[in-house]
């Protein structure tokens, strides 16, 4: 295997060559999508690098980027791994001294940052960062006046002008090594300071390979990027993308991805499960208002298209007859529901999370390819996912080649292969945790592997909770459960040292709203409508019902209501979305206590 052929910054240089003036990217500006073409794309990257370069930008200098999804995220990347210097993101919704912190622990001398949000909060942590020298701003019209800490990128790229930094430019390039540390992507942090991951160039290669000998991704087709640049997820998938030769568009406000679908019409995007359950209740909402007939034809529609989807995943072809059932179906019901969602849809690789089985049921029975899969950012991302049709629903696939697993003790499932991290930047301490004797990575999950190779997750080894009375709870696999729900929009379990399990619920409002409207309920505000006895016999039903696959100690016994959601400027959530426990418990302290009272 040629790994030097899948250095990112070769298969970079060769995609540009190859496709020239045809189509690599499309972003959204003054109301519209525009292309830009390989040549145009790859000069930006090149533009970047000679700039870097005035700026002295060393082999391995850490060159920061404090911004959300767009184009010149990708170029100022890019351009970093031309001169073999090390970009490292920082989640555009962070905090100030969550950016101050990576800054300092990465030694960040230039950074890079994307709006006015990300801007304010450098001004705010400036006197604590003394090693930044140079902030270049992507939105020009945050420059405002002469400052030379603060540069717009159109004046970043015209600095280099007389010089001539061509022949350092090809020697750095003619020197990249795969050992060469690609990005350092600090982890989420749900439990004190985030760590910085290195990832190298052979970490990307194996995953270009593995993906490519997993995955069938069509070349010009179309990818929609939406999800953070700055998770290991999304950036590993805008690599494979741009390896592959398919058109990559970027979209940085996710609350517009509805109607982008049918603008984009992608036949790939990422995803998480929050976003799947979401269209998922949404499509049972709107079902549920529909005439008795429509509802019935619905409920018919979907169990044929399950039947279906049993028979080829245990590898048999469905009969005749039930294939004419599944395409009169697919006409009166699954169309209009791909349509929705682009109407070209070939795979949507999922992850991040686990996904409710009954969901990723639903979508492959009506013919949308949701790809459940599981990684984390010490692996590069994807480590395993499901395969086009032998797949069980409550796994996470089989392994992608180069990997090897196996079960440690306390059943936590350990990884090794050419995608695993060699380990923390500047961190010995955690790097001696992270591995075992002979290699393998903690993951930190507990599972099981079954005879057929597939990975199961049952548990995440830190989050396990063990209640008062010695039952271990999962809290993942109930909120899980619980969470898919159309009237909750997010729930917290407690169980740690507790006699019985209890929840922090946020309510879908809109739904809930209507519902009252429904009852002809009056109250002033939400606070007065969730202390309404009627709501909250609502939600025991509705928790009753949502709970009966859970043995009887998992389920939750008690529930509180809460007016406000979980957000990440309360520190409540990870940039990635994930449960602060900690910090919730803390915020809802006596909320908490009321319900053990």
């Amino acid at each position: 295997m040629d790994l030097e052929k899948f250095h990112l910054v070769t298969r970079l240089a060769s995609q540009a060559t190859h496709y020239k003036e045809g189509e690599a990217i499309r972003y959204w500006e003054e109301g519209q999508w525009r292309p830009m073409s390989w040549t145009v794309f790859y000069d930006k990257i090149q533009e970047l690098t000679k700039a870097l370069l005035h700026y002295q930008v060393g082999v391995q200098e850490n060159i920061g980027i404090f911004a959300p999804n767009s184009p010149q995220w990708t170029m100022v990347d890019m351009a970093a791994a031309h001169l073999r210097a090390c970009a490292v993101p920082i989640y555009a919704t962070n905090t100030a001294d969550q950016a101050a912190y990576i800054i300092n622990d990465a030694n960040i001398r230039i950074l890079f940052v994307g709006e006015q949000e990300q801007f304010d909060k450098i001004q705010q942590i400036k006197e604590k960062c003394p090693q930044l020298q140079q902030v270049v701003v992507f939105n020009e019209e945050l420059v405002k006046e002469k400052n030379p800490f603060v540069v717009s990128l159109s004046q970043f790229i015209t600095l280099p002008q007389g010089k001539n930094y061509t022949e350092e430019l090809e020697k750095r390039f003619a020197q990249r090594n795969l050992r060469d540390i690609y990005t350092i992507i600090y982890t989420s942090g749900t439990t004190g300071n985030p760590k910085g991951v290195l990832i190298d160039y052979e970490n990307v290669a194996y995953q270009l390979i593995n993906h490519d000998e997993r995955l069938s991704v069509v070349e010009r087709n179309v990818s929609l990027s939406f999800l953070p640049l700055s998770h290991v997820y999304e950036r590993m998938w805008v690599a494979y993308v741009l390896h592959k030769g398919v058109i990559n568009c970027y979209l940085d406000d996710t609350n517009r991805v509805a109607e982008v679908l049918k603008e984009v019409r992608p036949h790939y995007m990422c995803v998480v499960p929050r976003l799947l359950e979401k269209i998922y209740t949404k499509i049972y909402e709107n079902v549920g208002k529909q005439s008795p007939v429509k509802r019935m034809v619905f409920a018919m529609a979907t169990r044929i298209a399950k039947i279906q989807l049993g028979r080829t995943k245990k590898g048999k072809y469905p009969s005749i007859i039930l294939k004419k059932l599944y395409n009169t179906a697919d006409k009166l019901v699954f169309q209009k529901l791909k349509e929705a969602m682009g109407g070209n849809i070939q795979m949507i690789p999922c992850g991040g999370a686990l996904l409710e089985p009954s969901i990723g049921r639903f979508f492959r029975a009506i013919g949308v390819n949701v790809t459940l899969g599981y990684g984390m950012t010490e692996t590069t991302a994807t480590v395993s996912c499901w395969d086009d049709n032998k797949f069980k629903l409550k796994s996470v696939g089989t392994l992608l080649p180069n990997i090897q697993a196996k079960i440690g003790e306390n059943n936590e499932i350990l990884l090794k292969g050419g995608s695993i991290t060699k380990g923390y930047y500047n961190n010995p301490e955690e790097n001696a945790k992270a591995f075992t004797e002979d290699g393998f990575l903690r993951t930190g999950d507990a599972g099981y592997i079954d005879e057929q190779g597939n990975i199961f997750i049952t548990e995440r080894i830190k989050e396990l909770m063990k209640t008062s009375n010695g039952k271990y709870i999962a809290p993942q696999q109930i909120e899980g459960k619980v969470g898919k729900d159309s009237f909750i929009e997010q729930i917290a379990i407690i169980a740690d040292a507790r006699k019985y399990v209890s929840a922090l619920i946020v309510p879908n409002y809109d739904a809930l709203a209507e519902y009252a409207k429904s009852l002809n309920l009056k109250y002033k505000n939400y606070a007065e409508l969730i202390k309404n006895s009627q709501i909250v016999d609502f939600f025991q039903k509705r928790l009753q019902n949502l709970q009966q696959e859970l043995a009887a100690y998992e389920q939750i016994k008690k529930f509180t209501l809460l007016t406000s959601p979980f957000t990440i400027n309360n520190d409540e959530l990870t940039p990635t979305l994930k449960l602060k426990r900690k910090n919730i418990y803390r915020n809802y302290f006596r909320e908490i206590e009321a319900m053990y009272a």
